[in-house]
């Protein structure tokens, strides 16, 4: 366990804590799981999907061979052959929809997300976890539908992360519902993520965390030479998004204009889009007066992530990166984000830009190109590895704690939070109340507790708390910053 992030663990009963040496617990069949992730069949996974020259959104759907259609058959079909061995628990679809012409899609396209669904086993659980890759590929002109595009890290790397935990995890149930998926139009402006996401609003499904895998397979930053297989980015958005309404020249309504401006636009926005700016504004307020700018859900999924990983998966050190996306791009886990849901991205430390939206050539002695040689198989199969032992214990876990809160109705040193038992799921064992310092990217403490409210001897002034659900193997819900409350 690596020392930053949970030095001591303290045991607390009825609320009474002292301290006392604990042992966060490591499952042995999500172990096996992690272990049976194999790098031989990413590089298959890639290496196919290279063959089908291109894999452009706008290429060719006709084709057995070749371009996006045979592409998303052949994902869907290997995808069927993991869910026959579910014992009918997982089933695989297409999610198609036709995009209009317009922007960086010149006709209109009829766009195909891959998902294969694992069912959840608890019938009183609907939470629902997402994994996704894209499997549209590009060259240096977006538009360019016929050249060879083999997209191996940029996305094959991501695509092949999502059908090697679909392998692996077909065979096993969980009490949530994991869904295993490949999305298309990621290049032409998110697509198809914006599509599934929006669904999954209208639809009211409980995405409680999404995983975006996307260029996972280099570990050589060809310009400033640096090479490292040992770290991954996670990256995390901290004011919560909103899907904020245009003109009809597309302009933001709110965009920079001051405040005089903003209430004048305000008058044009619909109903939907007033209670989200409300609820943005609210949202802000609270991290003003609370403090709270780095513990949004988005933020909290990340820290998870980073635990959970570094206890299965060796050699592999998360970065948190305090950002939506790289600087000024984006990507599949922004469509879930202004759909309300908590999501992150996964890419490599250093991207090489030779070899990412590149015309295939070579100049100077560099060969340009997005090729299947330059991935580094064993690297996204450590990526895939994290990837499921997040998945894994999220699905099985109990769900989070309902209401969190922190009591101001006295002015004291100490901190009392009080929670609800989750309505929904299996019934939590206890619960861990995490504390860190303020300055502190991540928890640095564990307190265990059986009731639903406890009392501790640090100061709310200095230190951020959090709860999270546990059950008897160790299996930890997302944590809930606790929001403040009377008595």
């Amino acid at each position: 366990m690596k020392k930053h992030l949970l030095p001591l663990i303290l045991f607390c009963l009825a609320g009474i804590c002292s301290q006392a040496q604990t042992t966060i617990k490591t499952d042995p069949a999500i172990k096996q799981m992690v272990d049976e992730v194999s790098d031989k069949n990413i590089e298959a996974i890639v290496r196919k999907l290279v063959s089908f020259k291109t894999r452009n959104t706008l290429s060719d759907t006709t084709s057995t061979t070749e371009g996006i259609g045979a592409a998303r058959n052949w994902i869907k079909a290997e995808m069927e052959k993991y869910a026959a061995a579910s014992g009918g628990r997982m089933k695989v679809e297409f999610d198609s929809f036709t995009m209009p012409a317009g922007g960086r899609v010149d006709k209109p396209t009829v766009l195909k997300n891959v998902l294969a669904i694992l069912k959840g086993t608890d019938p009183t659980d609907n939470r629902i976890y997402v994994v996704s890759g894209h499997y549209d590929s590009r060259v240096t002109d977006v538009m360019n539908a016929n050249a060879v595009e083999p997209g191996a890290v940029d996305d094959a790397s991501g695509t092949a992360v999502s059908m090697e935990l679909c392998r692996v995890m077909a065979t096993r149930s969980f009490p949530a519902t994991i869904i295993f998926m490949s999305v298309p139009g990621e290049e032409q402006g998110l697509n198809g993520s914006a599509h599934i996401a929006k669904r999954a609003k209208d639809e009211h499904w409980n995405v409680d965390a999404m995983l975006n895998n996307d260029i996972v397979g280099n570990t050589h930053g060809m310009e400033n030479d640096l090479k490292d297989n040992t770290h991954v980015r996670v990256f995390s958005e901290g004011i919560p998004s909103i899907d904020l309404p245009t003109r009809d020249d597309g302009k933001a309504l709110l965009g920079g204009q001051g405040p005089r401006a903003a209430a004048s636009a305000s008058e044009q926005l619909t109903k939907a889009d007033s209670a989200n700016l409300r609820r943005t504004i609210a949202a802000i307020n609270a991290m003003i007066t609370n403090g709270g700018e780095n513990d949004n859900p988005s933020r909290q999924l990340a820290r998870y992530i980073k635990e959970t990983c570094e206890r299965y998966v060796d050699q592999l050190d998360v970065k948190l990166i305090y950002r939506r996306d790289r600087f000024l791009r984006g990507g599949d886990q922004t469509s879930f984000q202004l759909n309300g849901f908590t999501a992150v991205r996964f890419t490599e430390m250093n991207e090489d830009f030779t070899h990412q939206h590149q015309d295939l050539r070579t100049e100077n002695g560099v060969v340009y190109g997005d090729l299947p040689e330059f991935a580094d198989y064993q690297y996204i199969q450590k990526v895939a590895r994290m990837n499921l032992s997040v998945l894994a214990n999220l699905a099985s876990a109990p769900p989070s704690p309902q209401n969190v809160g922190v009591s101001t109705s006295d002015l004291t040193n100490k901190t009392t939070l009080k929670w609800e038992t989750p309505k929904t799921g299996k019934k939590p064992v206890g619960y861990y109340i995490l504390m860190r310092e303020t300055i502190s990217p991540y928890w640095e403490k564990k307190f265990f507790v059986t009731d639903t409210t406890a009392t501790l001897n640090y100061s709310k002034d200095n230190y951020f708390f959090a709860v999270q659900s546990v059950d008897a193997d160790g299996h930890e819900s997302l944590p809930i910053f606790p929001k403040p409350m009377g008595r």
